[in-house]
């Protein structure tokens, strides 16, 4: 069975540095991250989805964390579909028509910033969140594999926010036909953008579940409305056979809870741990120190705001 790394989506969120979480002397960006590292074995890096990031940074990054820690790291918005500000692309590439050409120069800066976590053995995944707007279909299909292609040495995993994409069974083959993981939701429940909680494992290498509340305003207003919740034990127990039948079918699990109002998600990210130490305890484990990364991708050659 797969180990099962939980943390949270993110360890920089404004709101969680003001809940008293990072005790004193540990709030500067590296005392942080060390922090976090030290409680949790993986976390989400929202901030490229805002902005590119530097090689500087991730390299940072890896440096502060230990050997096995996993980092899964967001795509740039403009990569997704995601509306972009001007502002938030590289200063030569604000005049450039949004098309191909564009996306492709962003993917490669975005790759060689990403790449010292891959160099290290510390990146998990790269994760597309698709928005709403992406509808099934040729078109959509054809967008997304476009995006695998770039990305085809990198491990590469998708979250779908239209919920249609999970009404049908094509949706699971074409994942796999991409070697892409299928990103599992749990959200509210009879909203009219409600997600499945569909698990789904697309490829042997990694299965992946982020948790983003059970907000009745999931999809409406402001961040702090769509993801204020704070998860229950027997919220959270509903998951554990779900996460058993990932376990069974992939290397590697990462859960993740991005309910990030105040302490909510690291707390969520506690219990969760509690619980599956109850009952898979032989899989809640960080990788072995200086265990080497598996090859990403499946070209593998033997190679302030939130988006939610």
């Amino acid at each position: 069975m797969a180990r099962i790394l939980v943390g949270t989506c993110g360890w920089t969120d404004r709101a969680l540095v003001a809940s008293g979480w990072y005790p004193p002397g540990r709030r500067d960006p590296e005392g942080r991250l060390r922090h976090y590292a030290g409680q949790f074995p993986v976390v989400e890096a929202d901030s490229p989805y805002y902005a590119l990031p530097s090689a500087r940074t991730t390299r940072l990054w890896a440096d502060r964390t230990p050997a096995g820690f996993r980092f899964d790291v967001k795509a740039f918005s403009l990569l997704t579909g995601h509306p972009t500000r001007p502002a938030a692309l590289p200063a030569d590439l604000r005049g450039h028509p949004r098309d191909e050409g564009l996306r492709q120069e962003v993917w490669d800066r975005y790759a060689e910033a990403v790449d010292p976590l891959r160099g290290s053995g510390r990146l998990g995944t790269l994760l597309f969140q698709y928005p709403p707007a992406l509808t099934p279909g040729p078109e959509a299909e054809a967008f997304v594999r476009t995006a695998r292609e770039r990305a085809r040495d990198w491990p590469f995993a998708v979250e779908f926010r239209d919920p249609a994409w999970w009404r049908s069974a094509r949706t699971t083959a074409f994942l796999r036909d991409l070697d892409a993981t299928a990103v599992a939701v749990d959200t509210a429940r009879g909203l009219p953008g409600s997600l499945p909680p569909t698990a789904q494992v697309t490829t042997s290498r990694l299965a992946v579940v982020r948790f983003h509340g059970r907000s009745p305003l999931w999809g409406t207003g402001t961040k702090e409305d769509r993801f204020r919740h704070a998860y229950t034990a027997a919220e959270l127990t509903e998951w554990l056979p779900r996460v058993r039948t990932l376990a069974e079918q992939a290397e590697e699990v990462h859960v993740l809870f991005n309910n990030c109002c105040a302490d909510s998600a690291v707390r969520a990210a506690r219990t969760m741990s509690e619980l599956l130490a109850s009952h898979l305890p032989h899989q809640l484990r960080a990788p072995s120190a200086g265990q080497p990364p598996r090859p990403a991708g499946r070209a593998a050659e033997a190679g302030p705001g939130r988006s939610g």
